[in-house]
């Protein structure tokens, strides 16, 4: 039998998981992929093709699956429809995906902020289609004294409908997930990791409207905090086979997708696990 065997990438974050199987997971090779999560924060494990319920059974390991994704556990991130046939760019699950091209945290938007997130691959486009993550961690190491202490007294509203509104996309999207009638949740810009307790820069898109400064401020900070965050040596990219599964802490990363061919089928399959309230409910 192969042996667990975590490999770390040349970026600050992410590892490659091989020599175990994810559907007969026992509870020492467990600990040890927990304890690789929270230290790479982003696992890729090649040529698992899990069904959909192992993919979910995976999941609650790390806690419970978010609510909004119901009993199945399951959305599918595609730009199939269940025919075969391709959506067009301007329907509105397409226009989702193509704000999913832009950094972001999942479900920083809603008042309980996600955990962590899987994602497996199954129908892929020849190329393009890579999903690329982003540490955080590093990157607020990487502040110089000045800016991390302005940054440590600030928070941001989060709000998808501003992300897609900020890209062109005016469509509220109302009945598709992560669109709720409550306010924008506010968030702190800098997050301590409830395991590990090292700080984190808290941004990507859907980040905006920082009290105590005006809206172009805001969005020069922001973008300008998104520039120098998301560099190379603290990005790492993972080009998907059918049957690879990802797993990642939106605690301390942001990801994004990279753009492909639309006349192309890509079919993702998306779990997503509900934060503890205790550490990740938006401010008062």
């Amino acid at each position: 039998m192969s042996e667990l065997k975590i490999e770390p990438s040349e970026a600050t974050l992410g590892a490659v998981v091989s020599g175990v199987d994810l559907s007969e997971l026992d509870d020492s090779d467990w600990r040890t992929i927990e304890a690789g999560f929270h230290d790479r924060a982003v696992l890729v494990f090649p040529g698992q093709h899990l069904s959909s319920r192992d993919q979910v059974a995976f999941g609650r390991r790390f806690g419970e699956i978010e609510h909004l994704f119901g009993d199945a556990g399951i959305i599918p991130i595609s730009n199939q429809r269940l025919d075969g046939s391709l959506m067009e760019d301007h329907e509105p699950p397409m226009q989702v995906m193509l704000g999913n091209e832009g950094w972001h945290t999942d479900s920083s938007y809603m008042p309980l902020a996600a955990k962590a997130s899987i994602l497996s691959a199954h129908v892929l486009p020849p190329s393009g289609g890579e999903t690329e993550w982003a540490d955080m961690r590093a990157a607020y190491e990487a502040l110089d004294s000045t800016l991390r202490e302005r940054v440590a007294e600030l928070s941001a509203y989060h709000s998808i409908r501003y992300s897609q509104a900020r890209i062109g996309h005016t469509n509220t999207n109302e009945g598709l997930y992560g669109y709720h009638d409550g306010d924008p949740p506010r968030r702190s810009l800098v997050k301590f990791h409830p395991v590990s307790g090292r700080p984190a820069l808290f941004i990507g898109r859907h980040a905006y409207g920082i009290p105590g400064l005006d809206a172009a401020e805001s969005e020069t900070l922001l973008d300008d905090l998104l520039a120098f965050a998301c560099q190379p040596t603290r990005i790492y990219q993972h080009r998907w086979q059918p049957g690879d599964i990802a797993i990642w802490d939106n605690r301390c990363v942001l990801h994004r997708a990279r753009p492909y061919d639309h006349s192309q089928a890509r079919v993702m399959k998306h779990t997503r696990i509900a934060g503890d309230p205790a550490t990740e409910t938006a401010l008062a």
